[in-house]
């Protein structure tokens, strides 16, 4: 699933084509919203944002479309007129003078006025957005002791989007990684500078994770390993994915396990 980085990086490439322009042609594919196509046409965009792993298109008109990509839904942005070699199945189009915006696969799709976001079923359960510009990491250390969470285990929280919106699964074990914590600990556990160094952490890998592309491995291990000719996909993470290899802090192996339903990737030796 697509985590709160990559939504974020999705609505970046889609408001430098939409926003400000009027949209010329409309689609959609749900039936509940085919006749909210016509209404698109000729309004303009205001602004695109996320709030955590959802994406919010906000229109002249006071409408705001809302979508969630869950496992398998993408945003694509093309120029007017082509379209991606793709099987996936296209929900909506928004199509300006020069571009397309493209959304395929997803099912969570809603058309809503912009007051009724506060009560949308899912945006009003989000937590602080963790790519918020106005997130402290004080902030972070304060919701983690706040009694709502402080008795939870951490890798059940950091899978709780009303604790953060848009951390998941490969930024949970990174985070957790970075901060030297193990992840069956409760917040309530740890001494206050573990909190504190656990808060920074957070919003350090989640921004390197939207700066990059999703790359959360520390800068220096990638461009070593870039230099020596290694892929993406190699240097991408620091844990996440790489069950029985080495720690490359310590050379211990990494281990995988599975925590609230969803495999964690740990370094024994770093998160004792």
């Amino acid at each position: 699933m697509p985590e709160g980085p990559e939504v974020r990086r999705e609505a970046d490439a889609i408001g430098r084509v939409l926003t400000g322009k009027k949209i010329t042609e409309s689609f959609f594919g749900p039936a509940h919203l085919k006749h909210f196509a016509p209404r698109l046409v000729g309004q303009q965009v205001v602004e695109v944002t996320t709030r955590g792993k959802a994406l919010l298109i906000f229109f002249q008109n006071g409408r705001v479309l809302y979508s969630h990509n869950q496992l398998y839904g993408r945003w694509v942005v093309v120029p007017k007129g082509k379209a991606p070699n793709t099987n996936r199945i296209l929900r909506v189009a928004l199509t300006t003078n020069t571009h397309s915006a493209l959304l395929y696969s997803a099912t969570d799709i809603a058309f809503m006025a912009e007051k009724d976001i506060k009560t949308h079923p899912y945006l009003k359960k989000l937590g602080p957005d963790v790519l918020s510009q106005t997130l402290s990491w004080r902030q972070i250390t304060e919701r983690l002791c706040d009694k709502r969470f402080s008795g939870r285990s951490i890798s059940g929280l950091y899978l709780d989007q009303s604790f953060l919106a848009g951390l998941g699964n490969y930024l949970r074990s990174e985070i957790l990684f970075a901060a030297g914590i193990d992840p069956t600990c409760r917040p309530k556990d740890l001494e206050p500078v573990r909190l504190n160094e656990l808060a920074r952490r957070t919003l350090l890998i989640s921004l390197r994770a939207y700066k990059t592309g999703g790359v959360t491995n520390h800068p220096d291990t990638v461009r070593v390993m870039r230099k020596a000719g290694h892929s993406k996909r190699q240097y991408r993470f620091a844990v996440f994915g790489r069950d029985k290899r080495g720690c490359y802090r310590c050379a211990a192996k990494i281990r995988r396990i599975t925590a609230n339903g969803r495999r964690l990737y740990l370094c024994p030796s770093c998160q004792q």
